[in-house]
């Protein structure tokens, strides 16, 4: 516990980083949340479709999330040495992988809805209900590539709270307009799960026009035209050494993920697990906001530390500073929830979407393994995205978050929901599995300090 004392001012730069990103995720999951609750205001199979068609359209979502924090790893160290043009360059390389891989995906779902839905469920109205919102709102994701590449490099360079504003803006049109669009209001036709799509390509739109106008007039890190769009080989060079660990990090995790919401979506209950799911996502994303802002601001601190050329044991001791902060705030959420279930989400949450008893009942189960997980996926979370990566050790963070996923969890859910048949309690332990033993491999690695290297030296 002495890796806690810490200068006086830290925790305050800390928390001043973390902020930004803790309300950024906090916005976003809220007006998420809205949504949510609007397209399950149309019914349970709207809302279970929705969710189905989100499993792929969260690959996106990861691949861009494994760019930025790729971005991450080089502009945190490259803005430690007060670097410019590095810092252009690596956004340039960022934004031409981003925008490709998001066009690539919004073609293959623009031409295929229903294919890609029926890889994730087999029930033919749930693919009927999904197929228009996937083809409308993988377009979005090219837009929002761009806009979270240049937020992502903002955020590196401390400066977390211009992601704040324009997501808010966009999270906030976005729910506006699907309150417009879903149930026609304001001379607007019902456009009902399609309505969700076409609001939330409007609201991407904006926020990369927002994103782009800001660019151009930001003087605290210019652009540099010439290094941003001709970024060089040596810097596509480093980009791919060290975030290409990253972004198949993140796209194995996202697949991974995909497979076993397709595991619960050719169950027998696939209906009542897949609205489940949907609930329990959105109270995950709201426990773990804190985690992630943490784990956000510690990989900015770490990166700038390595890049200032600050020794091993100074990094390893900060290192697990934050890691233990990050323990802590997980063991507080683990035990927020532990209250809102009984007193708020079984009498008040749960019933408000029209879940069915059975739905009801798995939402709870749950709910309780995510109780009892929560201070180990917090640590997780900081020491995987946040610290690791931060030292550009981009590999190893990858085999420790990859290896437990499909190896453990994915198996161990489709052995319990499609094989085994087993009480539900199993399936949901299963879905969590990987957090087990993530923490194990992790600690061992933070203790070897091979993690910690400055990328930013020829």
């Amino acid at each position: 516990m002495n890796y806690l004392r810490r200068p006086r001012g830290f925790y305050g730069r800390l928390f001043r980083l973390a902020l930004p990103l803790i309300l950024q995720n906090l916005i976003t999951t809220s007006l998420g949340f809205v949504d949510t609750f609007m397209v399950g205001l149309l019914g349970q199979e709207e809302l279970s479709a929705v969710t189905a068609a989100n499993s792929p359209i969260f690959l996106v979502q990861v691949v861009v999330f494994g760019l930025i924090s790729g971005l991450t790893v080089l502009v945190s160290q490259y803005w430690g040495k007060g670097d410019i043009d590095a810092v252009n360059r690596a956004m340039g390389v960022a934004f031409y992988f981003g925008v490709t891989i998001a066009s690539i995906f919004a073609l293959a779902l623009f031409l295929f809805p229903e294919g890609v839905m029926s890889l994730v469920t087999n029930n033919d109205r749930l693919i009927l209900l999904g197929a228009p919102y996937v083809r409308i709102v993988g377009i979005s994701y090219i837009f929002n590539a761009a806009s979270s590449v240049y937020v992502g490099m903002q955020r590196s360079t401390e400066n977390p709270a211009m992601g704040l504003t324009v997501f808010a803006i966009s999270m906030f049109l976005n729910t506006c307009l699907n309150y417009i669009f879903i149930f026609g209001k304001f001379g607007a036709p019902a456009m009902g799960v399609t309505g969700a799509a076409v609001a939330t390509l409007a609201s991407r739109i904006v926020e990369f026009l927002i994103t782009a106008g800001y660019a151009i007039r930001c003087r605290r890190v210019p652009l540099r035209p010439r290094a941003l769009f001709q970024p060089g080989r040596d810097m596509v060079h480093s980009f791919i050494k060290y975030s290409s660990p990253v972004l198949l990090n993140e796209s194995l995790w996202g697949l991974g993920t995909t497979v076993m919401v397709s595991a619960l979506g050719h169950m027998t209950v696939s209906t009542d697990i897949l609205a489940a799911h949907a609930i329990m996502g959105n109270v995950d994303k709201f426990a773990t906001v804190a985690c992630f802002g943490i784990a956000g601001a510690s990989a900015v601190i770490v990166g700038k530390k390595i890049g200032e050329g600050a020794s091993q044991d100074e990094v390893y001791s900060l290192s697990w500073c934050l890691l233990l902060v990050s323990i802590l705030i997980g063991a507080c959420v683990s035990l927020g929830l532990a209250i809102a279930l009984p007193f708020f989400f079984i009498p008040y949450l749960f019933p408000l979407f029209q879940l069915q008893s059975l739905a009801m009942d798995i939402a709870v189960k749950m709910c309780l393994v995510h109780i009892v997980m929560m201070p180990l996926r917090a640590f997780d979370i900081t020491n995987i995205t946040g610290v690791l990566r931060a030292g550009g050790d981009a590999r190893m963070a990858a085999v420790i978050d990859i290896v437990p996923l499909w190896l453990i969890a994915v198996p161990m859910t489709a052995l319990t929901g499609l094989v085994l048949n087993a009480p539900i309690i199993f399936v949901c332990i299963s879905l969590q599995a990987e957090t087990i033993c993530k923490p194990f491999w992790g600690t061992w690695r933070l203790k070897s300090r091979k993690w910690i290297n400055d990328i930013t030296r020829s």
